[in-house]
């Protein structure tokens, strides 16, 4: 099969395991875990989808057949469709076996020609941006758990400025995502809670159904997390356009804007907004990307200044932070 599904807990053999096997015999199989919204279920989720699965959905529990079954068909129907966009990309990108003529023996010899060097990541000059950024703001969705896991703890945790993230989540998985990326980091990683304050060499993950934003407080040079039950924009709660349009307001000239792994295009109009203040935008490439939905609309915008691969990321963000433009 190309999709499969996994409960965390099946007879003779878990979800865990069964990615595990799949990994070992190196299955080239998409799996989507149904979770249940549990503080146990989120963490094995996380372990999850860092083993390999391709994204998870809630496990319905209303007491109506028929909107159980509607739940499983809203949240399956995006993530397969995304599941294809990415097969159909990989099949276009492989290289199909040319039939080679045949030659005279004589002329069987190694060409002399170099190979061509590798592609540089695109590079367009912003000349706007003269400030380093006093804040980074990350937006990411499918994919994005693992990807966080190798970004953040690249990050150095002498990182001197906030980093604030709105990764596509329900309750209580965005709590078990902070908690997890802690351990791993020598940033400071936590769901972000409302009137706390930002703090340099602190990630605030934005908690799954709720919106996130940066208000100022009332000294100067002081921000604080203001969160809200607003409405989903982008079908998204927590949104990336809602936490990003704040950064663009409290932050002008003086932002980074990072849009990572993700299916459709949340994140896009905020980082207008942040472009238009004189931001800086990186966005992650579409070979390392799980989904390459967010990043696309970003770069189709022509609002984006780096395109990396999710490697260089980290090594990207702290360039930038530290005035290496």
């Amino acid at each position: 099969p190309d999709i499969i599904t996994l409960d965390l807990e099946m007879p003779e053999m878990d979800g865990l395991e069964t990615l595990r096997q799949l990994k070992a015999l190196r299955k080239n199989v998409a799996a989507i875990m149904v979770s249940a919204h549990t503080t146990k279920d989120a963490k094995i989720t996380l372990q999850a989808l860092e083993l390999g699965a391709f994204d998870f959905i809630a496990k319905p529990d209303s007491s109506s057949f028929v909107d159980n079954i509607q739940s499983l068909k809203e949240q399956f129907s995006p993530k397969i469709e995304a599941f294809l966009s990415k097969k159909n990309l990989r099949s276009a990108l492989r290289p199909k076996p040319q039939p080679q003529p045949e030659m005279p023996i004589q002329k069987k010899i190694p060409s002399l020609r170099p190979k061509p060097a590798e592609a540089s990541p695109v590079l367009v000059q912003h000349k706007g941006f003269i400030h380093k950024p006093k804040i980074v703001a990350i937006g990411i969705s499918t994919g994005g758990p693992k990807a966080l896991a190798e970004v953040i703890p690249q990050i150095p945790g002498s990182l001197p400025v906030p980093v604030v993230v709105v990764q596509h989540m329900p309750p209580v998985f965005t709590k078990a995502l902070a908690d997890s990326l802690n351990k791993k980091s020598a940033l400071n990683i936590i769901e972000g809670s409302d009137g706390e304050e930002l703090k340099p060499g602190t990630v605030y993950i934005a908690p799954g159904g709720k919106q996130m934003k940066i208000v100022a407080a009332s000294l100067p040079g002081i921000y604080r997390i203001k969160i809200t039950d607003d409405p989903p924009e982008n079908h998204c709660k927590p949104s990336a356009d809602y936490l990003f349009r704040s950064v663009a307001e409290l932050f002008p000239g003086k932002a980074l804007g990072v849009i990572m792994t993700g299916m459709g295009r949340d994140g896009t109009q905020g980082l207008i907004k942040m472009k238009q203040a004189g931001a800086r935008v990186l966005s992650q490439n579409e070979e390392t990307c799980v989904v390459y939905g967010m990043p696309m609309e970003a770069v189709k915008a022509g609002v984006v200044d780096d395109i990396v691969p999710l490697n260089q990321i980290a090594g990207r963000i702290a360039q930038v932070v530290n005035g290496s433009f």
